[in-house]
Order: structure tokens, then C-alpha cells, then sequence
């Protein structure tokens, strides 16, 4: 603030009592945003001025509405360029737009369809070819009158006019804000520019005794940090992670999305003939096509299980076929992730192990509101002797309750590599009834193990469940695809809160 725009102001205040901002700028033929600066200024000193914040509408011509003002309404221009015995639109078009270069195809549009509706113009089809014809002789631009009469700050539109000509796009609401000032309880017509830091000079030389510092803003928030932020997604990630840290489990590497059909189908006892592994279901890769390193001997386990049986089982009885197992896709499940460890913990010597995953799984599904073609599987895996479905039981409440759920019911249900397996079922205290899946679960079965070079009494308990859907609950989403995918609006990202479980 210039000092001495400051004192004009005071001294106005001192000799006048109150002053509008829009009063001074007029007055001193100002800038308005420079009064008001002025006085922001003023406020910054303390108690010297007092100043109310109002808003006030006015209504102003957009740059359409000035050429209207300018060269007349876009019907009254259709209707000029009219000769006597009529013309086609297009050489109406082009003869307006040869005298007006602004006047475009959607003005041209409006300007027929007004003139029709006021009866100014009619369409003639008896000689053939349909063209327009005046049906009067004169008109009045009401429009034109309207907008020069705003142009000079006489606003005579009635409610339902300014609602027409705004829809037009031919005016626009402003909104000024401005203010009231009246002297404050330390007012003063001198301005002293307020110390803001505190010098090693002021303190050397004791000169900042004397000094007026500028009070500190101590609800001012700041300068926003451009940051990154996490999304939703990862937010419910780490908590769960979290919730598998504590229960002592280990993390798989999951860094590998393409996965031969033997590890994402064949080592779970999944037979070559099953729907899943249809193109409607899996995305299978075009190039590489093929994997080549798959264990030999232990593939060759897996065949005699799936073609004649074996471990207590009569297997599938059909063909196996190394070319199908052999087909590189991307992964339907992390549970081919979970086979490559069990086997490498089979190969090492067997050791009772926890293993969890949360990674990204690609199923060939239609698009909905809670359907895509990706998304994050989270997966818990027990390896130790002598596991029960009872243990599973219980790791599954203590799972759940850690993430704030505590009633929970199981299903019977179907896997092709657990036995027995169990649908998860919670009740949701808000809506006062027993909610769909939110989990599957089992105990991997022998077929699946026991050619893996795994001990006869060791047991392997399973679960998982989607990342997406807790999510979606967590944040209140009803559309997967607001939460995932090219429809998301990044401002969502950065605006929603941390994410935190009732555990």
C-alpha cells in the first residue's frame, strides 16, 4: 500500500465519518481493486479502521451480447439480409456473414429459429426448393434496445427476460464485492509502515523498543505444499497390510502380473477343460505366448495327478497337455502367487509359514457399477501340520475382527483347490442384516499339495477377498468406476480423508 493512498483514505474517513469503496473509486476515478487494496492494507494495522464485507450483483453484457448491442440481435440480422423475393438459408447465412465476420453457424441457428417464433419469417416451399421469405415488412429489435440500454447502466430487464437473454449468453451476472469503513477504536490519519521481523541490528542497537510490529495471523493456514497424495486404494492397503504385519505373516513378491496358465491354473489341481480358462474369462498374451520354465519333474507330478490321480484321488482322467499349460496370461488370482511359494517352501524343507498378498489380478469381466476388468485381490496363506477348519475358523475371526467386523457366517462352498470351502458372510450393524460374500476361504487340497513335495500332515488354510469393495464401503462409492479407472476425478485423491478401521 502507498502511504500516502492510505492517509487519502483516513483523512477521508476523518472528515466524512463512513466510505464505500465503490463510492471512493468513483470519486477519484480509481481503480476499484485498488481501494480495496488499500484498504485490506489499513486493516492489516490494527484496530485503525473498521470495514464491512458486502456483495453486491450488477448485470454486464458478454463480448456476444456487445456485438448484439453493436450490429443487432442475430434475428433481426436474419431477417435484414432477407431479400424481397426471398432467399436459402445458406445464402442467407453468407450474406449476413459477409457484413458481420463474428456471426457463426449456432448464431445463425438462433437467428431463424427467433425470427420464425416472433412471426417475422416464414419458409416457402411452393417453387421447389425451400427458402425464407419476410412475412412483415418492418421490425423492432427489442433485443438491441435492450442490451445498449444495459450497456449504459440502465437496467430496465424484467426477471424473465434477463433469464432468456442469459441463456442467450448475451449477459452475465458480476458480483463486486466492496467495502464499508468507518474509523476504529485506534484510529489515526497518519499511516506508520509495521516492523515485520524482528532484526539482529533492532536487537544490537535496542531500536525495537521503539519499533510497532506487525501482529502475528495465527489462524492463517498457509501456503498449501504441492504434495502427493495416496489414493483410496492404497489407503485400505496399508491397513490391511498393517492388520497381516501384526498377525505375523510374511509379504509375497507379487511383482509379476503375466503368469503361465500351469502356475495360475494347473498347480492348483484346476483341470484344463475348466470354463475359467476360457478367452470370455482370461486375458492370454499374444507375445510371449508361451513359458519354458516350468519345473520339470514336479509338472510332471501335476500331469499324472490331473490325468490318472494319485495322493488318495482318481484326478480328472482326461489328457493333460503340456501346450496348455504352457499358455502365458495375466494372472486371474494371487493365488498363483501363493503356489510359487509353497513350493519353493516345499523345495527348501518344509517350514511352518504365514504369507499374505494384496496385488493386482485381471479377469475378463463386463464392465458395471461393481465389475472390472482389473482389480486387487487381498490373500492370506497358513502353512504348519495338523490344521484344522477350525483353525481356520478362528484366524478368519481374528482377521475380521482386526478390521472392526465381529459377526461373521460361513457358507459351504465350491473351489477346484480347497476342500473343504467356505463363503464369508458378515452382518452390518447399520443396515441391521447379514451382508453378500465379502470373502472366500478353504483349506488347499492334497491333489494341489502333495505334488509339491509338501508332508502328508501338513495343511495349508486360504482366504481372500477384493480390495475394491471395502473401499467402496469405506469411502461411501457406489460405482466402481468413480473409485478406478479413466472416470476418476483426481481432485477425489487428493480430498479424501485417511483411512481409518474400527479395530
Amino acid at each position: 500500500m502507498a502511504t500516502a493512498h492510505g492517509e487519502k483514505v483516513l483523512k477521508y474517513l476523518e472528515e466524512n465519518g463512513t466510505a464505500s469503496s465503490l463510492k471512493l473509486a468513483e470519486l477519484w476515478n480509481e481503480d476499484h481493486q485498488k481501494i480495496v487494496g488499500t484498504v485490506k492494507s489499513l486493516l492489516c494495522l490494527g484496530e485503525v479502521i473498521e470495514a464491512d464485507l458486502q456483495s453486491s450483483a450488477l448485470w454486464d453484457l458478454t463480448e456476444e451480447g456487445k456485438q448484439v448491442a453493436k450490429d443487432g440481435s442475430h434475428e433481426a440480422q436474419v431477417f435484414n439480409a432477407i431479400p424481397p423475393a426471398g432467399s436459402t438459408q445458406a445464402e442467407i447465412v453468407a450474406k449476413v456473414t459477409e457484413v458481420n465476420s463474428k456471426f457463426t453457424k449456432d448464431m445463425a441457428k438462433v437467428g431463424f429459429s427467433k425470427a420464425m417464433s416472433l412471426g417475422w419469417i416464414v419458409v416457402d416451399k411452393s417453387s421447389g426448393a425451400p427458402k425464407f421469405i419476410k412475412k412483415v415488412t418492418s421490425i423492432e429489435d427489442k433485443v438491441q434496445e435492450h442490451l445498449k440500454e444495459l450497456a449504459t447502466g440502465k437496467d430496465t430487464l424484467t426477471n424473465e427476460l434477463r433469464t432468456e437473454y442469459k441463456k442467450r449468453k448475451l449477459i452475465q451476472e458480476i458480483i463486486i464485492k466492496s467495502y464499508v469503513m468507518k474509523p476504529g477504536p485506534s484510529f489515526t490519519t497518519s499511516v506508520t509502515k509495521q516492523e515485520t521481523d524482528l532484526t539482529p541490528e533492532m536487537i544490537a542497537s535496542g531500536s525495537w523498543k521503539t519499533k510497532e510490529f506487525k501482529a502475528y495471523n495465527l489462524n492463517a493456514l498457509g501456503t498449501p505444499i504441492p504434495r502427493g497424495h495416496l489414493h483410496p486404494l492404497m489407503k485400505v492397503r496399508a491397513e490391511f497390510r498393517q492388520i497381516f504385519l501384526e498377525m505375523g505373516f510374511t509379504e509375497m513378491p507379487t511383482n509379476n502380473f503375466v503368469e503361465s496358465s500351469f502356475w495360475n491354473f494347473d498347480a492348483l489341481f484346476q483341470p484344463q477343460q475348466h470354463p475359467a480358462r476360457d478367452a470370455h474369462d482370461t486375458f492370454f498374451l499374444s507375445d510371449p505366448a508361451t513359458a519354458t520354465n516350468i519345473p520339470v519333474d514336479y509338472m510332471e507330478r501335476v500331469k499324472k495327478v490331473h490325468s490318472h490321480g494319485g495322493y488318495g484321488s482318481q484326478g480328472y482322467g482326461y489328457d493333460w497337455k503340456i501346450e496348455e499349460a504352457q499358455k502365458n496370461l495375466l494372472r486371474t488370482h494371487t493365488t498363483a502367487v501363493s503356489a510359487r511359494m509353497l513350493y519353493a517352501l516345499a523345495e527348501g524343507g518344509f517350514k511352518p509359514a504365514k504369507y499374505f498378498s494384496i496385488d493386482r489380478v485381471f479377469r475378463n469381466e463386463t464392465l458395471d457399477a461393481t465389475h472390472l476388468a482389473e482389480f486387487h485381490q487381498i490373500e492370506g496363506v497358513i502353512a504348519d501340520y495338523g490344521l484344522t477348519l477350525g483353525n481356520l475358523i478362528g484366524v478368519l475371526y481374528e482377521f475380521f475382527r482386526k478390521l472392526g467386523i465381529e459377526k461373521l457366517r460361513f457358507k459351504p462352498a465350491y473351489n477346484p483347490y480347497t476342500e473343504p470351502s467356505m463363503e464369508i458372510f458378515s452382518y452390518h450393524p447399520g443396515l441391521k442384516k447379514w451382508v453378500e460374500v465379502i470373502g472366500n476361504s478353504g483349506i488347499f487340497r492334497p491333489e494341489m499339495l502333495l505334488p509339491m513335495g509338501l508332508p502328508e500332515d501338513v495343511s495349508v488354510l486360504a482366504w481372500g477377498l477384493s480390495l475394491e469393495r471395502p473401499t467402496m464401503i469405506k469411502y461411501g462409492y457406489d460405482n466402481i468406476r468413480d473409485l478406478v479407472g479413466p472416470k476418476v476425478n483426481i481432485q477425489m485423491v487428493a480430498d479424501n480423508p485417511l483411512c481409518r478401521l474400527d479395530k
